[in-house]
């Protein structure tokens, strides 16, 4: 990703500037307010007008329109939080003349692409997913000692002949970000690798083990085992361009494969090393409303954790995948030079190491974005909706809910990104508005807040007393709701605001109860205040 600076300040009537793309004369006098735009992308700035009532879908357009920047892949940032919201207005998220904002753009993932040559010789290259083939040959020409030259170079993928105006990003659709080609010209034994197997010792990577009573499980194990495998044979983490923190994709021991996804506490949004340049968080605060910079790591733990498979709990049924389908996800600590260190590295695997969460890559078709909801099949919505109700999860988008097949090619949908465990991206799809079957209203029923706190103290997470009451208050909704035969909607409607500055249902009801108990009340006597005001809206639903 790039991160671009955004400066707004107040524009005077019969400015020079006219809305960007739009041709309105500038001498329009406008009803509302006006402030001026400065979009700075790779050190060059480029004015634009908007309106003080402009939605952030407007400006997003209005981006787009002016400097080709696709909507989807755009995302504002002001003071430490994100403008998520795009049908409410600028101003509503405290945006006015002189603020700054910051515009991180979604870029392609860089495609590594090995090459092995007749005599076995291999090489890798990162390459833009967006280039052609006939570009590769000639980095294969200009970076490959003893390569043959661009014309003599035949190159095959699964044994097709690739044309040179050949998209790369169009050979590889597993979702695997790794395309095998051969060359079939030899070149000299005297060519070695880029990297020097030598430098690649300079890592760590072990998992953080807080209850040394709880046995960390085979697969994430066998994950960990495979990620240090990838790093002993020099095959070197590769940053991701998507989200708005460090994110690392790691490989196995051919390099052909992802194996994991690590992503540093220190590089999450807000944080201290984020490389993509967001401001520091001033007051402790996520990117987020309800969350702290660096807790990310550990919400992304705890969602692999509290995502039960239907027949229990994993220490009873031994299941691997859980009824949302969560990713194996392990904390860990480690090291290596790829990371973001802005004070250098300093070879030292220990003293560099950082503490993040280290999730199962999974192969997919893509993300949501890329296909229209209506062809995912209901039970795959809705066990996405029941546990984004349950985590409260503030930052579920089509974006971070991958696509795939099972092996009797059925779609799945599997859920990414636990790092802001209310939803809104799924709300509007039309499964939502279907009951809940017979099958998931059971496994709602046996979900037990209690249970689950104690799973993550287990496993060495001192819950905070907020994270407690969320998880039993949002558990409470599910259970309530599905008894009332509400719709996952209706039931995420209640936690979900209408606009940035309205408070949700839920918000209402907690206030309500927090109002009619008095200060010294015990958690339970609270507890029991909001199962009553939560009866009373649910029921007002149901009429």
């Amino acid at each position: 990703m790039s991160v671009a600076d955004v400066a707004l300040s107040p524009i005077h009537r019969g400015s020079a500037f006219a809305f960007g793309g739009f041709g309105q004369s500038t001498t329009t006098h406008y009803s509302v307010k006006s402030v001026l735009v400065f979009l700075s992308v790779s050190g060059s700035t480029m004015p634009m007008l908007i309106l003080e009532s402009d939605s952030i879908a407007e400006v997003k357009l209005r981006i787009q329109t002016c400097n080709g920047f696709r909507v989807r892949r755009q995302k504002l940032v002001f003071s430490g939080r994100e403008l998520a919201r795009n049908a409410s207005r600028v101003k509503d998220y405290g945006v006015t003349g002189g603020s700054v904002l910051h515009l991180v753009l979604k870029l392609y993932d860089p495609l590594l692409v090995t090459v092995i040559t007749t005599c076995g010789k291999v090489f890798q290259f990162h390459v833009d997913r967006r280039r052609n083939v006939g570009y590769l040959k000639k980095r294969i020409s200009k970076e490959g000692r003893g390569f043959p030259e661009v014309d003599d170079q035949e190159i095959l993928f699964k044994g097709e002949k690739l044309d040179d105006n050949r998209i790369i990003d169009g050979i590889c659709k597993d979702g695997n970000s790794v395309i095998h080609l051969l060359v079939k010209k030899s070149v000299e034994d005297t060519v070695k690798r880029e990297e020097d197997t030598a430098s690649s010792k300079d890592f760590l990577l072990e998992p953080v083990v807080l209850n040394p009573d709880v046995k960390l499980p085979e697969v994430l194990e066998d994950m960990i085992d495979r990620t240090v495998d990838g790093l002993n044979k020099g095959s070197p983490p590769v940053r991701s361009a998507e989200g708005t923190g460090g994110t690392y994709l790691m490989q196995d021991s051919s390099g052909l494969n992802y194996v994991s996804v690590f992503k540093p506490m220190d590089e999450e949004p807000m944080a201290v090393n984020n490389p993509q340049q967001l401001p520091v968080s001033s007051d402790g605060q996520g990117l987020k409303r309800g969350t702290r910079v660096g807790e990310g790591a550990t919400r992304e733990v705890a969602a692999y954790l509290l995502d039960h498979p239907k027949s229990g709990l994993r220490s009873v049924s031994k299941e691997v995948m859980g009824f949302a389908g969560v990713p194996p996800t392990a904390m860990v600590r480690s090291s290596h030079k790829v990371y973001n260190y802005p004070n250098g590295f300093s070879s030292c695997a220990t003293k560099d190491a950082k503490v993040g969460s280290l999730q199962m890559f999974m192969k997919n078709n893509g993300s949501c974005e890329d296909i229209g909801p209506g062809a995912f099949p209901v039970e795959e919505v809705h066990k996405i909706c029941v546990f984004d109700i349950r985590m409260a999860n503030a930052d579920r988008h089509a974006g971070n809910i991958l696509t795939g097949k099972s092996e009797e090619g059925k779609t799945l949908l599997i859920p990414i990104d636990h790092g802001y465990c209310l939803p809104e991206n799924w709300l509007y799809w039309p499964q939502a508005k279907l009951p809940f079957s017979a099958d998931t209203i059971d496994y709602i029923n046996s979900l037990d807040s209690e249970q689950d706190i104690a799973l993550l103290q287990l496993h060495g997470w001192n819950v905070p007393e907020a994270v407690s009451r969320t998880l039993r208050i949002s558990t409470m909704l599910l259970k309530k709701g599905v008894e009332r035969n509400l719709t996952p909607y209706q039931i995420g409607s209640v936690m979900c605001r209408e606009t940035v500055n309205k408070d949700s249902a839920i918000e209402e009801i907690v206030r309500e109860a927090h109002n009619s108990v008095l200060p010294a009340s015990s958690e339970a006597t609270f507890l029991e205040a909001v199962s009553v005001a939560m009866d009373r809206r649910l029921d007002e639903l149901t009429k």
